[in-house]
């Protein structure tokens, strides 16, 4: 699973959006995505997909939501 879908996933169940450390921590809880270099998952990854893709997510009061 890619990381956007992941957090397509993740934030569909999420009422009042995350921030971008939650979604990076719980993604990595739930293994729904595997890191290729052994490195975590943080915040500023998150952050770069959804400036990537502004027809799915968005920032909104400091947490990252859906726009679907």
């Amino acid at each position: 699973m890619k990381i956007e879908e992941a957090m397509v996933y993740l934030l569909a169940t999420s009422q009042h959006g995350m921030k971008t450390e939650q979604i990076a921590r719980e993604l990595e809880l739930r293994g729904l995505v595997p890191r290729r270099n052994g490195r975590p998952l943080d915040g500023k990854v998150i952050a770069a997909i959804v400036f990537k893709h502004p027809e799915v997510f968005c920032f909104n009061e400091g947490r990252v939501r859906l726009l679907m």
